[in-house]
């Protein structure tokens, strides 16, 4: 969104003191003219959420200046462990699976008496593909085309007639779909493979694909890949058994108000981080809009998950919130089998926030170093900082410089650290004025556009053609 911003001049009339104020970081102000200016005379859509996320980045930019004047490092640890707590998550969660998992092992004695069952299926087949928009003459031509290869299928020449006659991505491997669950298929051929015994070739089995001719591999011929499948099939139906007692422990109960509450959160998360509104509660207690808040925060992709809320409906919007209960459940069952992080983990754990703090610095030229080499002072550095900021958002704007990412636990921190503030009713502001410049420059771009050659309705008739000169042959 601000890579295409248009160019527009400097922010200086931002950072002074206006009563109507969009966003302030320390010492800086976005003022709600500024704002207005930037969107109006740019491409980006004139709506409320383009306007948060462009306050939002300008909040985090100056943050990170601040931070850089004042020669500050975010080396607190505690304040490293809140914010990286979706890595901390994580790491214990999978700690834990892995403690568990040790016990998930799948009973493999007498496999092949289980294959008999069908638990797994496996199978070879060749495909007539149904032509599109032929009807059924279309269909009758295939199914007989169908029948005479049938006809003449046997187990020695089953693999070279569907490397000749398959139509689909198993054709040149034989027609082989491998081990599969009998609900990874759709339930016709799946009923046909189960109703064959390993080895059987079956008659014409009919889809919505077109014919199949199709073999039920033997026991021998999949031994391998079906104890495999078999091994982790247990342990998925292990994991899931042990999720399942987890969520009925628990006794999980959606608010009914949690739709509502999740898309406020959504659209504005730092708006809820000390929010208490009941979203579920459970054994744990209440789970609340700020805890919920955090989640978002803490996703890889939180602008597009925060998007993709906004449209979700009420069912989808609840499986969401217990999927988050369910990881608010795992996390207290690693604390209560007292599973932590190493000294090594976090160890690279501070690492790791370091690295982020020192490329983001490094990519608006405010590294603590970099200022040093033209401020002396702390006075001449806290001016410097939020200029090189501006310069950096002037050309950001123009789209001569990539956006630099503030990754969510860096923009937290600084947060928490320093003072900061992004008023509603200014974005509110800025937006309704951000209409007006826009319909302005409109306007003017229409009325300075050459008037059409060609006549159009309603206007002026079109000249005379010249008269013909019907002596000429």
């Amino acid at each position: 969104m601000l890579a295409g911003l248009a160019a527009c001049d400097g922010l200086k009339e931002a950072l002074t003191a206006h009563v109507d104020v969009v966003a302030s970081a320390g010492s800086q102000e976005l003022s709600v003219d500024r704002m207005a200016e930037m969107m109006g005379k740019s491409q980006v859509p004139v709506r409320r959420e383009v306007a948060q996320s462009i306050a939002d980045a300008w909040v985090n930019y100056h943050l990170l200046g601040e931070a850089a004047a004042n020669g500050d490092s975010l080396t607190d640890k505690k304040l490293i462990d809140d914010v990286m707590w979706p890595v901390i998550s994580q790491t214990k969660s999978q700690k834990l699976y892995t403690q568990l998992s040790a016990s998930w092992v799948a009973d493999t004695t007498d496999l092949a008496s289980k294959y008999e069952t069908g638990q797994l299926l496996a199978a070879r087949h060749i495909l007539f593909a149904l032509p599109p928009d032929q009807g059924a003459t279309g269909s009758d031509s295939v199914m007989k085309r169908a029948q005479s290869v049938l006809d003449r299928t046997t187990d020695a020449n089953f693999a070279a007639l569907a490397k000749q006659y398959g139509s689909d991505g198993t054709k040149e491997q034989g027609g082989d779909l491998g081990v599969f669950p009998p609900a990874a298929m759709v339930p016709e051929f799946a009923q046909a493979v189960m109703g064959l015994k390993p080895g059987q070739i079956g008659p014409l089995v009919k889809t919505q694909f077109g014919y199949h001719i199709v073999r039920r591999s033997t026991y021998s011929e999949v031994a391998d890949a079906f104890k495999q499948q078999w091994s982790q099939r247990s342990r998925v139906v292990a994991e899931s058994t042990w999720i399942a007692g987890l969520e009925n422990g628990a006794k999980v109960v959606i608010e009914p108000t949690f739709a509502r509450t999740v898309k406020s959160i959504a659209a504005n998360p730092a708006a809820h981080q000390d929010d208490g509104t009941a979203v579920a509660k459970s054994r744990l207690g209440t789970f609340k809009a700020s805890q919920v808040a955090r989640w978002l925060e803490g996703t890889p992709n939180p602008e597009q998950i925060r998007g993709q809320i906004g449209q979700a409906p009420d069912s989808l919007l609840e499986t969401f919130v217990r999927n988050l209960m369910r990881s608010e459940l795992i996390l207290a069952a690693a604390d209560s089998a007292k599973i932590a992080m190493d000294s090594t983990e976090t160890s690279e754990l501070y690492r790791s926030f370091a690295t982020i703090l020192r490329n983001a610095w490094s990519g608006l030229r405010i590294a603590p170093a970099m200022l040093a080499d033209s401020a002396k002072s702390a006075a001449e550095r806290k001016t410097l900082a939020p200029s090189r900021v501006d310069a950096y958002f002037n050309k950001l704007v123009k789209g001569e410089e990539q956006f630099i990412e503030v990754p969510a636990p860096l923009a937290q921190a600084l947060r928490k650290k320093f003072d900061w503030k992004v008023n509603s009713a200014g974005l509110d502001r800025a937006v309704a004025a951000a209409q007006t410049i826009r319909a302005k420059e409109d306007s003017a771009k229409a009325s300075s556009m050459p008037k059409s050659a060609v006549p159009m309705p309603g206007g002026a008739p079109p000249a005379p053609m010249p008269p013909v000169d019907t002596t000429r042959r």
